[in-house]
């Protein structure tokens, strides 16, 4: 079943997946930079990449918003 977005739709999910994928960059930089630093605190990197998961998993949810349904 395809359900078809309004415009105001189609740029909220837009929006807020620029936003999903420019936090999940920042993540990735943190994550990187608190490496490179040595003594790194294990418990605050498994947090970060937790995060990082769960942005990914949501950014999946709304591309697949975007997506228009194929039926094969």
């Amino acid at each position: 079943m395809s359900i078809r977005l309004s415009e105001e739709e189609r740029a909220a999910f837009m929006a807020e997946l620029e936003r999903l994928r420019e936090e999940h960059r920042d993540l990735d930089a943190a994550i990187a930079a608190l490496q490179a630093v040595g003594t790194v605190d294990q418990l605050q990197v498994q947090r970060l990449k937790k995060r990082k998961l769960l942005l990914r998993d949501r950014i999946q949810v709304v591309e697949d918003q975007l997506t228009p349904d194929i039926i094969a």
